[in-house]
């Protein structure tokens, strides 16, 4: 792919609204645009990281025998009279009367569309368990939209549900989603805290939160040195009784605590029967005696991972992506891209790179070196392959690895092994 044959609107300066790196970044590396507040359209560099993660999910997902669906993000207000939920879910539910002046919900979450779909449809404890997840906008009138894609509006969520027979298969499901969540973060470049969590208007039995350590995190989570016990500060504070303060003493082990800002990236919910008996999803035992179906459900804020992923890996030149979900691996930079010494070389190198797999941007515009290098290291492409008179005399390229100090003279020859062991 050639740089002039996309969109990637770099920027020099920061724009006055960001307030946290990641925001700063994303805006600067021409990943997303604001279009109103809590809005936000994402550009091709921005859309392929988005693809990156939800592949990564959706591989996980795959594994852990969770099928996808897509559920309509229009939602009649009837199930959430139903559930309860219409009076509890407060001005961030985005409601309407449609033209026939019904009640209509541009969804916030799906857990009463994804009970409804089984309603009458699982009949018998042969029916189950049902495992099915989707990767769906989602819509909140947040009272104070900030911090880019952090806390916006409308965002891209993967929500799943899962359907037992009992307590003790939504105990299995539930611990095999929690290791498929840590997965998922660490192909991600993520290193995540499950913290016991509050479970909030969602309602259930019991939840946990998976964490990202980061000074820009809006939450606050507490966290034990001695025995590892970590919970966010509204669970703790209901667990001890108390505000919660550093070096509060730990529920478990009764040594101090300490408090860390982090974003939340995922939740996990034992929902139980909180929804499926309040819309009829019931199934038939051996017995022939009608029960609620138990429930589970698991979320990652798809689009909030971007940002906590550039939170964590940046430095004072821009982003350092992860290979995992970097729009490109690699980005070719030619000095001179119509240096007719260089005969074709940039284009034999991009071509020989795509063919072996490594997906790789050439940098074909007619600039200067200085841009061209800054606007490399602002975008953090992980790996950098300099052309230049001077690497042709040796016949070779540079490369660097960003986040390295020293690049690398490496023989053309030799430029294709060396890519892909870190590619």
């Amino acid at each position: 792919m050639r740089w002039s044959e996309t969109y990637i609107p770099t920027l020099k300066e920061t724009p006055a609204e960001a307030e946290i790196a990641s925001h700063r970044l994303m805006l600067r590396a021409g990943l997303i645009r604001k279009l109103a507040a809590g809005t936000y359209s994402y550009l091709p560099l921005g859309m392929r990281s988005l693809a990156k993660v939800t592949a990564i999910i959706r591989e996980e997902m795959e594994a852990a025998s969770v099928r996808e669906v897509l559920l309509p993000a229009l939602q009649p207000a009837e199930l959430w009279k139903r559930s309860g939920r219409w009076e509890t879910m407060g001005p961030e539910m985005i409601r309407f009367k449609n033209r026939h002046g019904r009640d209509t919900v541009l969804g916030p979450t799906h857990e009463e569309v994804i009970t409804d779909l089984l309603v009458g449809e699982v009949r018998s404890y042969r029916d189950l368990p049902k495992n099915l997840y989707q990767i769906q906008t989602k819509f909140r009138d947040e009272p104070r939209p900030r911090f880019g894609v952090i806390r916006s509006c409308e965002f891209l969520m993967k929500d799943a549900y899962s359907f037992d027979r009992d307590a003790e298969a939504l105990e299995k499901r539930y611990r095999r989603m929690f290791e498929a969540y840590e997965t998922i973060f660490k192909r991600c470049g993520l290193n995540t805290i499950p913290v016991e969590a509050d479970t909030g208007v969602m309602g259930g039995d019991d939840s946990h939160e998976f964490m990202v350590p980061a000074g820009s995190g809006e939450d606050t989570i507490v966290q034990c040195a001695g025995c590892g016990y970590a919970a966010s500060k509204d669970r703790a504070a209901k667990k001890l009784g108390v505000e919660i303060q550093e070096g509060v003493a730990c529920p478990k082990c009764k040594k101090g605590m300490k408090l860390l800002p982090a974003i939340e990236v995922g939740h996990i919910f034992k929902l139980g029967t909180k929804y499926s008996a309040a819309l009829g999803a019931a199934f038939l035992d051996e017995a022939g005696q009608s029960k609620p179906i138990i429930m589970g459900c698991y979320g990652i804020g798809v689009t909030r991972l971007l940002p906590a992923i550039i939170e964590t890996h940046h430095d004072e030149a821009g982003i350092l992506w992860p290979v995992s979900v970097a729009p490109y691996p690699a980005v070719i930079v030619p000095l001179k891209i119509s240096d007719p010494a260089q005969a074709g070389l940039p284009e034999q190198v991009e071509r020989e790179l795509t063919e072996a797999g490594v997906e790789c941007l050439l940098d074909d515009r007619e600039v200067s070196a200085g841009v061209k290098m800054k606007d490399a290291d602002l975008i953090g492409f992980p790996i950098r392959i300099l052309l230049s008179d001077k690497t042709l005399q040796k016949n070779s390229a540079e490369v660097k690895f960003r986040g390295e100090a020293e690049a690398t003279l490496v023989p053309l020859t030799e430029l294709l092994q060396q890519v892909k062991k870190r590619a």
